[in-house]
C-alpha cells in the first residue's frame, strides 16, 4: 500500500520537475468516488476543470484530498496533482497556473514567499497580513483559514526530557552551551535551511550553531529517531503530526515566541478565485472544522495505522456529513 501511494505521487513530482521546459499538462484522477452530502452540486461549477495540488507530506496530502472531494461533490471536474515535492515547487506551480487551488500555511507565506523576517504573533492578524500582501504582490488569494496551527517545533522523548530537564527552547539552548553531545539533534532538510527553521531559531535563542551536533535526515525519520534517543535526542517536527502523541514525544515550549503561526488556509490565483467565487464558500466550513486535534488524529491514522491519506480524508468528510460515498 505504501508503494501504491508512492507511485501515485511520482507523476506529479516529475511533472513539477519538468515545469520549466514543457509545463504540467494534467494530473491524475481523484482516487475515490464521492457524492453530495451537505456539499451540494453547484451549477456554476458543473464540469469546470480544477487542478488541486498539495505538498509531499501526510498532512498536505490529506488537505489536498479534502479539496478534491469537496469540489467533486460540488460537480467540478477535478484533477489530482497532490504530493508535489517542497513548498517552493507547489508555490511555483500555483503562480504559473498549473495548480488552481491548494492549502498552504500562513507562516510559510509570510516568511518564505513574502520574505519577511518577523512573524506576527496573533494568528488572525498573521493571516490578514499574508492575505493582503500576497494579493497585492502576486495576485494570490488566501481564504478559509483553519484554526489548526501546524507550526514548527522541537521535540524530545519523555525520558530525555526527564533526564535533562529540558522543557523549553531556552533550556535546549542552555544544554547545547554546556554539553553539546547531550543535545544531539535531528533536523529535516527544509527546517535546516529555512529562516523560519533552525537558522532563525538559533539566532533568536543565541545558539552557537557550530557547537550543535546536528544530523540532517528525512522529515519522516526524525520522529522515531528522537523517540529512540540513540541517533538524536531532539528533533524538528510539525506540531500537528500524529506521531508526536503516538510515540509519547514532548513538544518543547517556544518560550521566546520565535516560530510563526502556521494556520492552514486555502490559496488560489486571483483569476481562478474571481471566476469561481463559490469555491471559497464550499471550503470555508471544511476549514472551520480543522482543529489541531482533528488534523493530528487524521495524520495519526496515516502515519501510525498505515492508512491511505485519501481514505482517511474521505472517511472524515463522510463522518462529518459533507459528502457521501459515491
Amino acid at each position: 500500500m505504501r508503494i501504491t501511494r508512492w507511485l501515485r505521487g511520482l507523476v506529479p513530482v516529475v511533472g513539477v520537475v519538468l515545469l520549466a521546459s514543457c509545463g504540467l499538462q494534467s494530473g491524475g484522477s481523484v482516487p475515490l468516488p464521492v457524492g453530495p452530502g451537505s456539499i451540494r452540486p453547484v451549477p456554476e461549477l458543473d464540469g469546470v476543470a480544477v487542478t488541486v495540488g498539495s505538498k509531499d507530506f501526510t498532512e498536505a496530502n490529506i488537505h489536498g484530498y479534502l479539496i478534491e472531494f469537496a469540489l467533486t461533490a460540488a460537480g467540478a471536474n477535478v484533477r489530482d496533482l497532490t504530493n508535489i515535492q517542497g513548498s517552493n515547487s507547489l508555490r511555483d506551480a500555483q503562480l504559473l497556473g498549473q495548480v488552481d487551488i491548494a492549502y498552504d500555511y500562513t507562516g510559510t507565506g509570510w516568511i518564505n514567499y513574502l520574505g519577511n523576517e518577523t512573524p506576527e504573533p496573533d494568528e488572525r492578524r498573521q493571516f490578514e497580513l499574508v492575505r493582503d500582501a500576497d494579493l497585492a504582490q502576486h495576485n494570490m488569494v488566501w481564504t478559509a483559514m483553519a484554526p489548526m496551527n501546524n507550526t514548527y517545533a522541537l521535540v524530545t522523548s519523555r525520558r530525555t526530557a526527564e533526564e535533562t530537564g529540558v522543557r523549553t527552547l531556552s533550556d535546549y539552548a542552555a544544554l547545547i552551551a554546556r554539553d553539546p553531545a547531550a543535545a544531539a539533534t535531528c533536523v529535516g532538510t527544509e527546517f535546516n535551511v529555512r529562516q523560519d527553521g533552525y537558522p532563525g531559531m538559533a539566532r533568536k535563542y543565541g545558539i552557537d550553531v557550530p557547537k550543535v551536533q546536528k544530523q540532517i535526515v528525512q522529515d519522516a525519520l526524525v520522529y522515531q529517531a528522537t523517540a529512540d534517543a540513540n541517533q538524536c535526542r531532539f528533533g524538528s517536527v510539525a506540531a500537528t503530526d500524529g506521531r508526536i502523541p503516538a510515540l509519547d514525544l514532548v513538544l518543547l515550549v517556544d518560550d521566546r515566541g520565535f516560530f510563526p503561526k502556521y494556520n492552514a488556509a486555502v490559496v488560489m490565483h486571483r483569476d481562478f478565485a474571481e471566476a469561481h467565487p463559490r469555491v471559497a464558500e464550499i471550503m470555508a466550513p471544511i476549514s472551520a472544522r480543522l482543529t489541531n486535534e482533528v488534523i493530528t488524529e487524521l495524520n495519526r491514522q496515516v502515519d501510525i495505522e498505515g492508512r491511505e491519506p485519501a481514505d482517511v480524508a474521505r472517511d472524515w468528510m463522510v463522518a462529518e456529513g459533507l459528502v457521501t460515498v459515491g
